[in-house]
């Protein structure tokens, strides 16, 4: 049989897509090399509860054509989500708000919290050259040094001296009573599970799983049209200019006899002597409730460590420094040399992508392919 679409890599870029394609007549065949649908937002159900496999995904976004469209599959909660940091023992609000900058300076309105950041803040002189003159020239040296150093450096693997300052950029900090993380009108999480999304969208489309499409390249290209590749760039062109470079987490998953472990869905650990950067007790995003309402007895948490990428591991943040943007750039051209392939996705497109610009950009893409 003959395929219009091959789409490689069942994760949201494929899945939107495969939907988008299949609603326009299509034939369209998934595979993905994992055991799994959903990429990194699975879920698997443990004790009753949704754990999130890949780390914690909370959906949120502005963009109503975006919402209304994942809504066509699932119905959503409404959680906010409203995390926490602990730093040597002390326990902080985020995202950076007055209730953190009250813990921290004991000051009250937003003109003593400006007032005390503008003092830190003055060390930077010009334009920030890196995170750490970025994080100081947003909410000054002592949340820098209690909330953002040691994380950041875990996370990271590299002194914060060294990172582009584009990367706290996309922290929130509000001089106001307000500790939604997300500036978002948007947000909640699938009531079910990603993985349950992700199946509804797949309705009527074929997926193979525990297939890698570069181990049989020949035979796949030979059964269809065109290719829609959401896997890595550079390992697609066997890293013939090098490999892009990642940070990837590896997890440590617990279940307790108990109900409440940290009562609440998120905590970061800031110091870097605590070996891993969060713990995520996954029942708190759906209020530690089956979908019957019934409350669950048990927890399941995972701590969540950050590491250097290699070959064989799987990548999770994309290091956009100059360096990396540029072979990126390299790939990118010879990427447009290939027929009837295309690129997308966060791995495809060398991208850090929110789950509601993943929809976007495959929304957007399908439009105009599938004229």
């Amino acid at each position: 049989m003959k395929y219009d679409y091959l789409v490689i890599g069942c994760g949201l870029y494929g899945a939107v897509f495969a939907r988008q394609a299949k609603d326009k007549g299509k034939k369209v065949l998934i595979i993905e090399k994992r055991n799994h649908i959903a990429g990194n937002i699975y879920t698997e159900k443990i004790e009753g509860i949704n754990v999130h496999k890949y780390g914690p995904h909370i959906f949120h976004t502005n963009n109503e054509d975006v919402w209304n469209y994942v809504n066509k599959f699932i119905k959503f909660n409404r959680f906010t989500f409203s995390p926490i940091a602990i730093y040597k023992d002390d326990i902080y609000p985020l995202p950076f708000n007055m209730f953190t900058f009250n813990k921290i300076w004991g000051c009250i309105t937003p003109k003593e919290a400006k007032k005390i950041i503008d003092k830190q803040k003055k060390e930077i002189k010009s334009k920030p050259k890196n995170l750490e003159e970025q994080a100081i020239s947003l909410v000054g040296k002592d949340i820098f040094n209690k909330l953002i150093k040691g994380y950041t450096e875990k996370q990271w693997g590299r002194n914060c001296k060294e990172l582009p300052p584009f990367i706290i950029k996309r922290l929130p900090v509000r001089f106001s009573y307000d500790s939604n993380y997300y500036n978002a009108l948007y947000q909640g999480i699938p009531i079910g599970g990603y993985t349950k999304l992700v199946q509804n969208m797949l309705t009527g489309i074929k997926v193979k799983l525990n297939e890698d499409y570069l181990k049989n390249k020949k035979y796949y290209d030979s059964i269809s049209n065109k290719i829609i590749y959401t896997g890595a760039i550079d390992e697609y062109f066997n890293y013939k200019l090098g490999n892009l470079e990642y940070r990837t987490v590896y997890f440590k998953e617990e279940i307790f006899n108990n109900s409440n472990f940290q009562g609440c869905a998120m905590v970061n650990y800031t110091d870097k002597k605590i070996p891993w950067t969060r713990i995520i007790e996954h029942k708190w995003f759906e209020f530690g409730k089956d979908e019957k309402g019934k409350e669950l007895p048990k927890t399941v948490i995972t701590k969540e460590f950050s590491k250097e990428w290699k070959k064989g591991d799987e990548p999770y943040y994309p290091v956009n420094d100059k360096k990396n943007n540029f072979l990126y750039n390299q790939y990118k051209k010879l990427a447009k040399k290939e027929k009837n392939i295309f690129f997308g996705g966060r791995l495809g497109e060398y991208k850090y992508y929110d789950m509601d610009m993943v929809i976007d950009a495959a929304l957007k893409f399908s439009k105009r392919e599938l004229k």
